[in-house]
């Protein structure tokens, strides 16, 4: 449990530096942008790893915490389809849903971890998914109360765009892809 819960410190330490020290990330942000991105994506990519690393160490013997709801893998297939719609989103060009939600990354986290949560009560699952909830959360309300940004034109193409791919690599991953890569299929 310990790799786990560092590798969770670590990633989400960095991604909580505009939470906790927005004066330091601007500061290093304007000194240097690409050794800041090399920064963040190095320290992101080994809090990654060791998130992966002790998942698959802790996950066959964690204890459960709780019984999940009957109906929460029926849940999690629709908090987890809203999430992948909305996550990509975030880095398209502005569109409909990206216009009304202001921050469709970290909704679909929010969606991703709370569907993750009614579908497992182990230690493991509640340590990441909970984690990831309840950093998500706080870096909403962190950025909720930034400045807005000066409105822009919607491409209604961009919405269209998100809700076809995030549908189709919600297909793929839940008919095939996270079998393969978790070992559990999430239509049971």
């Amino acid at each position: 449990m310990t790799i786990l819960i560092l590798g969770l410190v670590v990633f989400l330490g960095i991604h909580s530096v505009r939470i906790l020290a927005a004066p330091v990330r601007d500061a290093q942000v304007a000194a240097n942008p690409k050794r800041w991105k090399g920064l963040y994506s190095l320290v992101s990519a080994v809090g990654l790893g060791l998130i992966i690393w002790g998942w698959i160490l802790v996950r066959p013997t964690a204890p459960q915490l709780y019984d999940p709801p009957a109906w929460g893998r029926h849940a999690t297939l629709a908090l987890v389809w809203i999430a992948f719609v909305l996550m990509p989103t975030a880095n398209a060009p502005t569109g409909r849903i990206k216009a009304t939600v202001r921050h469709p990354m970290l909704l679909g986290v929010i969606f991703w971890s709370s569907g993750h949560l009614l579908a497992n009560g182990d230690q493991a699952s509640v340590a990441l998914f909970g984690s990831f909830l309840v950093w998500a959360i706080l870096d909403l309300a962190s950025a909720l109360g930034r400045k807005e940004p000066a409105p822009v034109a919607t491409k209604p193409r961009s919405d269209v765009i998100a809700v076809l791919a995030g549908t189709v690599l919600w297909c793929v991953f839940v008919v095939f892809l996270h079998r393969v890569l978790f070992g559990v299929s999430p239509l049971g």
